[in-house]
């Protein structure tokens, strides 16, 4: 199996719903996001998925989100803004558009990795 990794930042306010601390409040964090994608064969170029496709796909999510205050944006208008499901978001996003994409050797999202502060993180992973 192999895999590449590509990481983007983007900063955001929100709150917790249902958060009984400090995160209830108003505040921000400069985000940062890893997305790992994997395949078992490389295509004819070589690469499991190029890296320049997977920066736009990922600022493609980030645009919508950057510098918003996340409770108002879709999904988390609905959806607490947690690392946990900012993560799946991106998940959510970045699956639709790699297999749109129709790539040859199929890669897929081995994992979303959030960073909210340089010492917490939340993983998904399908």
């Amino acid at each position: 199996m192999f895999e590449v990794a590509v990481e983007r930042t983007f900063a955001a306010a929100h709150q917790l719903r249902n958060y009984k601390g400090k995160c209830e409040n108003l505040h921000g964090h400069n985000y940062k996001v890893r997305v790992t994608v994997e395949a078992a064969a490389l295509d004819d170029a070589g690469l499991v998925v190029d890296f320049v496709e997977m920066k736009r796909l990922m600022d493609g999510v980030i645009e919508q989100l950057d510098h918003t205050y996340l409770n108002e944006m879709p999904p988390f208008d609905r959806v607490n803004p947690s690392a946990e499901n900012i993560a799946k978001h991106f998940f959510d996003e970045l699956d639709r558009g790699l297999k749109q994409a129709r790539l040859q050797n199929a890669p897929r999202i081995a994992a979303v990795k959030i960073w909210e502060t340089e010492t917490s993180t939340a993983t998904y992973r399908p």
